[in-house]
């Protein structure tokens, strides 16, 4: 089959939204399909939203392809005759962060903007032959504001076996990008508070760089430089595979997070238990406390907490093992995925 495959995206911002775009066409290329895919850009600006939302919607790719595949919004508002959407979130700042202190204020000028916003949404999803989320957690926004029906789908690893864990040392690796919704600021104030020789890495690129500024200056300021490692660079996948593999555990820690993010995926494969918290989202269909990991409150002391337990005993060995299991328990594999994209339908 022909596949057109098509996302937005941020120049020069890397992280999960390419990935699942990436690691599909590689994977429907290896599945014996023919693949373009296309990367537009996008940037959600209250000012310049619907001016580059109306350039997807003009694109007509009726003759291109058998299929297309959309991914990161707006690419669903793009035209062809068989349309499937593998939808990775809102555009959130006008759903579910409307009114957000970090959202566009709710002026009327704005509001205009977002009502047109899941007017022109909802439409789009009626185009399509099927919806796909990456989360249970999507397909609720979907059905909350927009009247429709999804299946989550989750998204695998594109090379699961490189993720192997070669023990358990003393260090806690939190590796993604460094955002403040991430909240990585939450680990380092957490390791203030613990009672262990436990440690704290933390990887990855800020695009934000007051926000790495901030990290960088508490773990000083908390006398926390011996222990916690910030390191604000990209690091690639060999490189994340190496540090997970001896690491006590991993943490994840995002604010209502969309999707249940690569790093547990990353952890489980690697057998390592994941730190989270009671508001990280979708992250939460995958973490079940005290089975395959620890869900704390979203505060330093808990988090502390969690620290410490995993460093006291054989609980980080425990979670690991299961979280090993969980992978299987919710069928994350690349074979279901293409075979629900692609699947013929009337």
């Amino acid at each position: 089959m022909n596949i057109v495959l098509a996302s937005s995206c941020m120049p020069f911002v890397r992280g999960g939204g390419r990935f699942i775009v990436d690691w599909l066409e590689e994977k429907l290329i290896e599945y014996g399909h023919q693949v373009e895919k296309l990367y537009l850009p996008f940037e959600d600006r209250p000012d310049k939203l619907l001016e580059q939302i109306s350039a997807f919607r003009l694109m007509d790719l009726s003759q291109a392809g058998d299929l297309l595949i959309a991914i990161r919004p707006p690419a669903h508002v793009l035209r062809h005759p068989r349309k499937v959407l593998w939808f990775i979130h809102h555009i959130r700042a006008f759903y579910d962060l409307w009114g957000d202190p970090f959202a566009p204020p709710p002026t009327p000028a704005n509001d205009a903007v977002r009502r047109a916003l899941v007017a022109l949404d909802t439409l789009a999803f009626a185009e399509a032959e099927a919806v796909f989320t990456n989360s249970q957690r999507v397909s609720e926004r979907l059905t909350a504001f927009n009247g429709v029906a999804s299946k989550p789908l989750y998204p695998p690893l594109l090379h699961p076996e490189r993720f192997v864990c070669r023990g358990y040392g003393d260090e806690i690796l939190a590796v993604n990008r460094v955002e403040p919704h991430k909240r990585q600021l939450l680990l380092v104030e957490a390791m203030a508070q613990v009672k262990s020789d436990v440690r704290l890495r933390i990887c990855g690129k800020a695009f934000d760089a007051q926000y790495a500024e901030a990290i960088q200056r508490r773990i000083e300021d908390l006398g926390l430089s011996d222990r916690v490692r910030f390191e604000d660079r990209w690091i690639d996948e060999a490189e994340k595979a190496d540090l997970v593999a001896d690491a006590l555990a991993l943490a994840y820690t995002p604010m209502d997070e969309d999707g249940i993010g690569y790093p547990c995926e990353e952890a489980a494969h690697a057998a390592k238990a994941i730190i989270t918290t009671t508001d990280a989202g979708a992250v939460l269909e995958f973490v079940s406390d005290g089975y395959n990991g620890l869900v704390a409150e979203p505060d330093p002391a808990a988090i502390a907490e969690a620290m410490d337990r995993l460093r006291a005993d054989s609980t980080a060995q425990r979670l690991g093992a299961n979280n090993q299991a969980r992978l299987a328990e919710l069928a994350i594999d690349w074979s279901p995925v293409i075979s629900a994209l692609t699947a013929s339908r009337p």
